[in-house]
């Protein structure tokens, strides 16, 4: 009887195709799975941490603050300054809409429509990050003592080496007397 060598149809014993294949899945998947465990605690390790995200948003009251008065609260680390302007600030901001300034805004750019009595701002001079006091400087908003940028009543920069207005960060009202800023 006469062997024939086998052809490409014939199966050797323990070879087959459907096997080494899932075998090939298999330790794939178990090897991105491994490498996925591995890399996870580095990359969970870059969310910001638990003290941060609760500063991520804040809420106020504003029945706590009286007309013409400021209150310094802290946001993400910085000073934030939640202002009820009295109705002369007010117009004095709207006077100076049209004044030639560094960083040109309106007074309605600035605060949200129908509530220009509030006035929602980062507490840091724009120049060098100080913190500017209350009520000083020719304008009758903020003055930063350390280099002498001046504000006005609606934060914009009016005198002083500060490139920019003080910064209106995101913020909400949640009711006439509730405001969430982040």
């Amino acid at each position: 009887m006469a062997h024939t060598a086998p052809d490409a149809t014939t199966a050797v014993a323990g070879d087959d195709p459907s096997r080494r294949d899932f075998i090939h899945i298999a330790a794939i998947t178990a090897a991105a799975g491994g490498g996925i465990a591995a890399i996870w605690p580095f990359v969970a390790q870059m969310n910001p941490s638990a003290d941060t995200l609760a500063l991520a948003s804040v809420e106020y009251d504003l029945t706590k603050i009286e007309a013409g008065q400021q209150v310094t609260i802290n946001w993400r680390g910085k000073p934030l300054f939640i202002r009820n302007r009295t109705p002369e600030q007010i117009a004095a901001a709207v006077k100076d809409d049209q004044a030639s300034m560094k960083d040109p805004q309106t007074d309605a750019e600035r605060t949200k429509p129908g509530k220009a009595q509030w006035l929602v701002l980062v507490g840091s001079c724009t120049h060098l990050g100080c913190v500017p006091t209350v009520g000083g400087g020719e304008y009758g908003g903020w003055f930063c003592p350390c280099h002498g940028s001046v504000y006005d009543t609606s934060g914009r920069i009016r005198l002083g080496p500060a490139p920019l207005n003080l910064a209106v960060p995101e913020y909400a009202f949640l009711s006439d007397t509730k405001v969430k800023i982040g």
